[in-house]
C-alpha cells in the first residue's frame, strides 16, 4: 500500500516562510512525478508546481515566483518553499504522487491528506 503523507504546514504571519515535506512511502516499484496543490475554501483544487524523478519542474503561472519545488530522491520526498506568505495563500496544501506498483502494472496517482497553511497576523 502506497502512502502520501505531507507534514509541515500551519500558521504563520503575512510575509513569513514555510517548508512543507511531503513523503511516499510503501511498496513501489517506480516513483516518478511528485505534485503540490492547494485547496482554498470555496475553491477548486489547483495546481502549485511538479516535479520529475530527473527534477524537471513545472510552475502554474501564478505561482512562478514565490513557490519552490524540490526532491529528494533518496527519500522518496518533495518539498515547497513558500515565500512571502499572504493571507491568500491559506488553503489546504496537497501532494500527489505518481506511482507504478509493479512492473506490470499501469502508473496510478495517489493524494496525501493535505496539510493546512493558514497565514494570518
Amino acid at each position: 500500500q502506497v502512502r502520501v503523507v505531507e507534514s509541515g504546514g500551519g500558521l504563520v504571519q503575512p510575509g513569513g516562510s514555510l517548508r512543507l515535506s511531503c513523503a511516499a512511502s510503501g511498496t513501489m516499484f517506480s516513483l516518478d512525478t511528485m505534485a503540490w496543490y492547494r485547496q482554498a475554501p470555496g475553491n477548486e483544487r489547483e495546481l502549485i508546481a511538479s516535479i520529475t524523478r530527473s527534477n524537471s519542474t513545472g510552475y502554474t503561472d501564478s505561482m512562478k515566483g514565490r513557490f519552490t519545488i524540490s526532491r529528494d530522491n533518496a527519500r522518496n520526498t518533495i518539498y515547497l518553499q513558500m515565500n512571502s506568505l499572504q493571507p491568500e495563500d491559506t488553503a489546504v496544501y496537497y501532494c500527489r504522487a505518481r506511482v507504478v506498483l509493479d512492473v506490470d502494472s499501469i502508473a496510478e496517482w495517489y493524494w496525501g491528506q493535505g496539510t493546512q497553511v493558514t497565514v494570518s497576523s
